[in-house]
Formats: structure tokens, sequence, C-alpha cells
């Protein structure tokens, strides 16, 4: 209900505003001259060029020129409601009042056109965003077939007599093939001195393996270099 009151008022309001500007422009135009359907035509012009600059403003980006031909037909219009309120002898008016009156049709005429036709600033286009390219598929791997050539069976020799038993000769240690870093190597030696001391017997290469964690290969190393 507040809602509709208000409303209301505000429509009250507006109309008493129209119909006083309304009529100081007329009776403007009539003391310049512009008798008969001419003086009721002048606040008509007025007040379509503040609804074509007000329409402007409100749908437009770029509201400039709406603003500027909203402030002429707000101050033709002030003009003539303060003109009419005493300030002006509406009986001897004077010339150049009758000349801003006889050129208003002119004006009125280029701010409507210009604010009917005048194009909207466009939009920016943008771009639209690129899709990703997509992965370049990896490329298939070749199956690899290893064939295992059988071993020819060895050839039966004739029997010989066995050959005389030579006296043992100590066996030299093979040389490790894999690197040893020096601090597994310490590692090593206190695992293994530990084992003795334990113990009493010197470890396996398999107990070393599984006490430090290491592949069957550095084992190996690391136990050669330990004898």
């Amino acid at each position: 209900m507040s809602r509709t009151l208000r409303l209301d008022a505000v429509l009250v309001q507006a109309v008493i505003a129209g119909a006083l500007s309304f009529s100081h422009l007329h009776d403007l135009a009539e003391a310049a001259g512009q008798d008969g359907w001419k003086a009721w035509a002048y606040p008509i012009s007025v007040d379509l060029l503040l609804v074509a600059a007000w329409r402007r403003m409100r749908t437009h980006a770029d509201n400039r020129p709406a603003w500027v031909w909203f402030v002429i037909a707000l101050a033709a219009s002030l003009g003539a409601n303060i003109a009419t309120a005493g300030m002006l002898d509406l009986g001897d008016v004077p010339p150049w009042l009758r000349i801003l009156v006889a050129g208003w049709p002119a004006l009125a005429f280029l701010g409507g056109t210009l604010l009917a036709h005048t194009p909207a600033a466009a939009p920016a286009e943008t771009e639209p965003a690129s899709a990703p390219l997509p992965a370049p598929a990896p490329d298939p791997v070749p199956a690899v077939t290893v064939e295992r050539t059988p071993e020819p069976a060895p050839e039966t020799a004739p029997e010989l007599p066995p050959p005389p038993t030579p006296a043992p000769v100590p066996t030299p240690l093979p040389v490790p093939m894999v690197a040893v870093p020096p601090a597994l190597l310490d590692h090593a030696r206190k695992v293994a001195d530990t084992h003795h001391a334990t113990t009493g017997t010197r470890i396996s290469t398999e107990t070393l393996r599984a006490r430090l964690g290491v592949p069957a290969p550095l084992a190996d190393a690391i136990t050669a270099q330990l004898a």
C-alpha cells in the first residue's frame, strides 16, 4: 500500500510540474509572436527533447551528447518558468528572446535527430579462448622377442687316463667389478666384525646382503673387499 501511495504522489507531482511548464512555455512563445497552434507546439517540442535525451542517457553507455541536449531543453523549460514569473514584461519581449524562440524549432530538430541516429559504441569483441592442443600420442614401443639358441651337445671324447693331481695353488680372489662406496664398505666392515665377535665365524655373503639390504653383485663385491 505504501508503495502505491508513493507512486501516486510522484505521478501527481509530475503532472503538476508538466502542466505548469507547458503553460509557461506556451505563454512565452505567444508573447514572442508565435500565436495560435504554433504557441502550443513549443512546449511539446521542449518536452519531447527532454524525454529523448533522458532515454538516451538510460540506454547508452556514452551519454555525454544526451546530457548536452538534456541541459539545453531543461534550460529552455526553466527559462520560460522564470521569465513568466514576473522577471520579464511579456507585453514587451526583447528582440534576442524573439530570436531564441524563433530558432528553437530548428535547434530542437537538430538535437532530436542526433539523439535518435547517433550510433551506440559497439562492444569490444572478445576473442574466443583457444582450445588447448591435444597432447601427442606416445610412439608405440615395439615388442622385442628374445630367442635362446640351443647349445650344441658336447661331443664325446675317448676316455683317457686321469692326469696326475697337481699341487694345490692358491686361487687369487677375483677383482670386484662393482664399485663400492667407501661409507658402505666401512659400514659393512663393522657389521662383519660384529658378526665375527658374536658368532666366532666369518660372515657369509648371504648374511651380509640381508643385513645391508643390497643386491647380490654389490654384496659379492663387498665380501671380496672384506676378505
